[in-house]
């Protein structure tokens, strides 16, 4: 078994924020999408949390982007395009297929490479292209009053307001998913202790 000290202190503290910000704005969101009986919270409570939430959310991504820039842990995320399309497709077999035939998973954590290339194309999709659009929107919605009335010919707070879904659920997508990916290490809670202690065990706990 290897130990590698892969996730510092700053990253996983901004894991968990993340992680609260995000089921806070999850719930506040669907009791403001479903105003009524499906609330799961008052009207007024819920605007106050998202808002809240949000605010705090784009202050955590702004975090994480500086401490990727300022660290060595930017480099996990920068995406190596030879023999990208052949690594995808082992990758995807594995979890498909292989991981429940007790197959050899087809990467391996390095000091220098966390993450597998399935991992790096959702993390980056979902950091750098959904989190910057969903925090935009999201201020939209904030400032709404400053903006103009069309854009494109449409209205501009329909725009935002279907952006800003959107991505939502997608991000909500990657959220699950990324909860399944972390049962599938060496053991069930390999993955999750080491954003609890910042070690990897690649032969188990």
């Amino acid at each position: 078994m290897t130990a590698l000290y892969l996730y510092p202190g700053w990253l996983r503290l901004w894991h968990w924020v993340n992680a609260a910000l995000f089921v806070a704005l999850i719930v506040s969101g669907v009791s403001l999408h479903y105003a009524g009986a499906a609330a799961l919270l008052p009207f007024r409570t819920a605007l106050v949390i998202h808002n809240a939430a949000g605010i705090l959310l784009t202050v955590a991504w702004v975090g994480f982007v500086v401490g990727n820039l300022v660290t060595g842990n930017g480099r996990h995320y920068r995406i190596r395009l030879r023999g990208l399309w052949r690594r995808t497709w082992d990758q995807s077999l594995y979890y498909l297929v292989g991981i429940f035939r007790g197959a050899p998973h087809p990467f391996h954590v390095t000091e220098t490479a966390k993450l597998n290339p399935l991992q790096q194309l959702s993390y980056v999709a979902a950091m750098f292209v959904l989190m910057p659009l969903l925090i935009l929107s999201g201020w939209g919605f904030l400032l709404s009053v400053r903006l103009p009335e069309t854009l494109f010919g449409l209205g501009t707070i329909w725009i935002v307001a279907g952006t800003h879904v959107v991505v939502s659920y997608l991000l909500v997508l990657f959220v699950l998913v990324h909860l399944y990916v972390i049962t599938t290490g060496a053991r069930v809670t390999t993955n999750l202790r080491a954003m609890l202690t910042g070690w990897h065990r690649e032969g188990g706990d």
